[in-house]
């Protein structure tokens, strides 16, 4: 009996783990390796130019800048703004409001 416990027990720990990591997964994650910067560099650049909640997060190529940079949309109240790092150089290439919101 102790044995499906611990076996039950390790594999609700697994599971519970695996989605803990994958909070921090990222569209564009297989372009990370060209980037300078990091992603947490990047999202901490991010929420200092507007803090809040990060709801969605990427990497992409996009032209403006070195033509790589991470993309996070950040939630505060009922506003949403997207917040672009250069994934390069960490200079904030875009900081607007998005959705419903934008004029």
């Amino acid at each position: 009996m102790k044995i499906s416990i611990r076996l039950v027990g390790g594999i609700v720990g697994g599971v519970l783990l695996l989605s803990a990591f994958g909070a921090y997964a990222f569209t564009g994650q297989e372009l990370a390796g060209k980037a300078k910067i990091s992603i947490a560099q990047a999202r901490a650049t991010a929420l200092r130019t507007y803090p809040g909640s990060i709801t969605d997060q990427e990497l992409e190529k996009e032209k403006g800048g070195s033509g790589l940079r991470y993309s996070f949309v950040i939630k505060k109240g009922h506003v949403s703004h997207e917040v672009g790092v250069d994934a390069m150089t960490g200079a904030i290439l875009e900081n607007s409001v998005e959705g419903d919101h934008a004029d």
